[in-house]
């Protein structure tokens, strides 16, 4: 909980979403964790939606292609919208990978970034 004058802002931690994801890798080794579940981290999302990064992807269609596909999501392209337009994509990796810029191209287009370990 973080506490400032005259007003009280509860906030669920990142550390805090890493730590069960570790846990959960830990009790049910690596191998099958990574077949059921993957934590991707939404750089400036608040919790649930909003905040100053991209925070809007289809995330049912990633689901529905690692249930009915199989096909494991490497990578969601998230968007930030501002007046109802978008103005920043950018990828969304697999913990504990990070979107790194690739040097060149605008920052606001997720094709300029790739997922690495760091």
């Amino acid at each position: 909980m973080l506490a400032l004058p005259n007003t009280t802002i509860t906030l669920i931690t990142a550390h805090n979403t890493i730590n069960y994801y570790e846990s959960v890798r830990t009790t049910l080794g690596a191998q099958q964790a990574d077949s059921a579940v993957r934590l991707f981290m939404a750089p400036g999302m608040n919790h649930c939606g909003g905040g100053p990064g991209p925070n809007t992807a289809d995330w049912l269609a990633v689901l529905e292609r690692w249930v009915e596909q199989k096909q494991a999501p490497n990578e969601i392209v998230a968007s930030h919208s501002r007046n109802g337009a978008v103005d920043r994509t950018r990828p969304l990796c697999p913990y504990p990978q990070v979107a790194q810029y690739k040097g060149s191209g605008s920052t606001d287009e997720a094709a300029n970034f790739v997922c690495t370990t760091p």
